[in-house]
């Protein structure tokens, strides 16, 4: 299944597209009633001081012309001079001086260019002929020195950046104490009894958070109430099978040795019913954790079973030393075992370890007939069975694989099934875990 966004993510990412989308708008509608209008009426305003320096430098006698020259440096930074050479050949893509180039055109009545060379700082120059000369108007970089653009960039920028600041925390306030109750809602999932949450918060996340805590603390209880309700029908259900084990034995010697095994079956089938229906009510929480060499616990394991004459083929490919609860471990093996014996078809039973960086893999494999692919997550519920493989004939109780997955369940684990190529199953536990190669 394709991993979702948490809630912080999504609201972020929505949250940053509609303040880009915002800030887009905003700096359109700046620039084109704000920024150009504003560039056009400056271009407009130098490019009639231009022409109008360069007609009064034409029209005084030259012996005051360094007088006007001194004061347009001064006050205006324009200087102005006969053009004796050719323009730079350097250009600048500054829009503003596209919009100086347009308003001296008007002014002048033929196209105006404008170039830009260094000296002492960047200057650009145009040329403007007038009284049948060509005077050559320059100003400095500085004097434009004014960036509308980058301010209005710069303000947009800075405000965008603390509105979404802001925002996110906002967000993450909010969303903190949902990432608290999903956390809390796996913990009960995985048979745990999480500690009441802080009921603060607005309204809303306080009223829920209440409520989660009142139902948990429900849950609790009623987890507890069954598990003391089955504890109590399993020891009233005992009393009576004892009495009909010990009147099985006091039998006379004459009575049917076919009937007298069947009931002992019976008998025996009701207390595995009895034990595995407790065991899978009981919390199963996780216990003390230790370092286990996964090699030396399947040994012992699949050891205890070949003394009992099944025939299991161990395969220890690289095993490692895990932190695990080893008797939970010891019993999901076992469960898984003991199904692939039973319903294996008289086959050899094997089983594998493998470890890697993202932990430890252990794989039981027979060559049963196999579970179809749509009962595969069926087979884990309580009581659950096939008909043709998992018949009352065959001793099981229908709880083994729930219980299996319900200790993974509670200690982080994985557990799953899968076709065996060739035919059978092959039913896979996954340890997250550090591993320590053995």
């Amino acid at each position: 299944m394709r991993r979702s966004l948490t809630l912080f993510a999504r609201t972020g990412i929505t949250l940053a597209i509609a303040l880009a989308v915002f800030m887009l708008f905003t700096v359109a509608a700046m620039v084109n009633f704000i920024l150009i209008p504003l560039a056009k009426q400056g271009a407009g305003d130098l490019a009639a001081l231009m022409v109008l320096s360069a007609q009064t430098w034409v029209e005084l006698p030259p012996e005051t012309r360094p007088f006007l020259e001194e004061e347009l440096i001064d006050e205006y930074q324009l200087t102005v001079s006969v053009a004796d050479e050719p323009l730079p050949e350097t250009t600048s893509l500054l829009p503003f001086l596209q919009f100086l180039e347009q308003a001296l055109a008007r002014r002048i009545g033929q196209p105006a260019t404008i170039r830009a060379h260094v000296e002492n700082g960047v200057w650009y120059c145009t040329d403007i002929p007038m009284g049948g000369r060509t005077i050559r108007v320059s100003f400095p970089r500085a004097r434009i020195g004014a960036r509308p653009p980058a301010a209005a960039l710069l303000v947009i920028a800075a405000g965008g950046g603390v509105i979404l600041l802001t925002t996110l925390l906002l967000v993450r306030r909010l969303t903190r104490p949902l990432a608290g109750l999903c956390e809390a809602t796996s913990r009960i999932g995985r048979g745990e009894s999480p500690q009441p949450l802080p009921e603060s918060g607005p309204r809303e996340l306080a009223t829920l958070t209440h409520r989660f805590n009142r139902m948990a603390g429900e849950i609790a209880e009623l987890l507890a109430n069954r598990t003391t309700l089955l504890a109590g029908i399993s020891h009233d259900l005992r009393s009576p099978i004892t009495r009909m084990q010990l009147a099985l034995e006091m039998l006379p010697d004459n009575t049917d040795p076919r009937l007298v095994e069947r009931l002992r079956q019976d008998l025996e089938q009701m207390n595995h019913l009895i034990s595995d229906t407790l065991e899978l009510a009981q919390g199963l929480g996780p216990r003390e954790s230790e370092d286990v060499d996964l090699r030396d616990l399947v040994d012992n394991i699949v050891a205890s079973y070949r003394r009992s004459d099944a025939v299991i083929e161990w395969r220890p490919e690289n095993c490692c030393v895990c932190r695990v609860d080893t008797l939970a471990l010891r019993r999901v093996l076992v469960n898984l075992l003991d199904n692939a014996l039973r319903y294996g078809g008289g086959q050899a039973v094997e089983v594998s370890c493998r470890c890697d960086a993202a932990g430890a893999s252990i794989s039981v494999l027979d060559r049963g007939p196999g579970i179809p692919e749509a009962e595969r997550e069926a087979v884990f519920h309580p009581f659950y069975r096939l008909e043709a493989s998992r018949s009352r004939t065959t001793g099981g109780s229908g709880l083994g694989l729930a219980i299996a997955r319900q200790l993974c369940s509670a200690h982080g684990w994985s557990i799953g099934l899968s076709a065996r190529e060739g035919g059978g199953t092959d039913a896979r536990i996954r340890l997250p875990c550090n591993v320590k190669m053995s």
